[in-house]
């Protein structure tokens, strides 16, 4: 059984400044992940708040350069899923699909995902019109109607950027006003081609092979109306990626893991960074942050426990 120093679980922001800072620090540290390295920031096209870089940036960019650098430091990155952990006194066991390996720390840094609206036709029409990322589908829909819904940083990040292609984009929101940051909204307001309908929920996503309508309702007028349009875009929030840990911590009635300031958990050893942790904001800067102090904690706790 292979055995490290650090194993990271998720290779997102967090994850990779987590093996930054281990694998810098002189720890043997290793990075499983199943998927698609660099997490949902990999699906941002432009990120233009990440201290440093004076001109936007894709995400995709972003994480490519953390990557490298950890790889630079001597991290090794494991393309294989986690099943589950196992939890002793000072061995800590994570049971991958390719093999079992021991680790002195672990950090989970597994995130988030979208969540969904859950009404009818939702589910249904995934890939059909229904879709949770701008960057990836965005294309698509040149020349053609959109919706997005949402009101946050991201809802309406995105439905700027689909205004690249879409003839007409639909920001559908269910509260009297968005909750995006103001020079986000600013940007938005100014745009042509975005038409915002506000105080408004989607009862129901329609369309038999592809997406056709939404069945939408305005909470102000009590009406309801149908909107014709070609695809819809979901950004209401996120739910923590917590099935490895939810029954071996402390998490809040959201499902976010509760830490500390230092990234511990309510086992010790065992970190929490980004996403998947209780906090207030959730943005790259913090992600890498709590990345870097739990890498660091880690690192502490190898030296005064062995």
């Amino acid at each position: 059984m292979q055995s490290v120093d650090l194993a990271i679980i998720g290779a997102g922001p967090a994850g990779l400044s987590a093996a930054i800072y281990g694998s810098r620090g002189g720890l043997k540290t290793m990075i499983f992940e199943s998927n698609m390295i660099g997490g949902q920031i990999v699906l941002t096209n432009e990120v233009e708040n990440y201290p440093g870089f004076e001109d936007t940036l894709s995400g995709f960019d972003l994480v490519e350069k953390m990557r490298l650098q950890a790889l630079k430091f001597g991290a090794e990155i494991k393309d294989t899923t986690v099943l589950s952990i196992n939890i002793s006194d000072t061995i800590k066991e994570i049971i991958t699909s390719e093999g079992n390996f021991q680790a002195k720390t672990i950090i989970v840094a597994t995130g988030a995902s979208p969540r969904k609206l859950e009404v009818p036709g939702e589910y249904r029409l995934i890939g059909r019109g229904v879709s949770y990322c701008a960057t990836c589908d965005g294309a698509l829909y040149r020349g053609k109607k959109v919706a997005v819904v949402g009101g946050g940083d991201s809802a309406v990040e995105e439905a700027v950027f689909l205004t690249k292609f879409a003839a007409k984009v639909y920001l559908i929101h269910r509260r009297e006003e968005l909750r995006a940051v103001y020079s986000i909204r600013q940007q938005a307001q100014k745009n042509e081609k975005l038409e915002f309908i506000l105080n408004t929920v989607v009862q129901e996503i329609n369309g038999e092979k592809q997406v056709q309508s939404l069945s939408l309702f305005n909470k102000k007028t009590n009406q309801s109306s149908e909107l014709t349009l070609d695809g819809v875009f979901i950004y209401v929030g996120i739910v923590p990626n917590n099935e490895l840990i939810k029954d071996l911590l402390d998490i809040d009635h959201q499902g976010f893991v509760i830490t500390n300031e230092n990234m511990e958990t309510n086992i010790q050893g065992l970190y929490v960074a980004g996403d998947l942790r209780k906090k207030t904001l959730r943005q790259v800067v913090t992600a890498t942050s709590d990345g870097a102090i739990a890498g660091f904690w880690a690192e502490k706790y190898i030296q005064e426990n062995t």
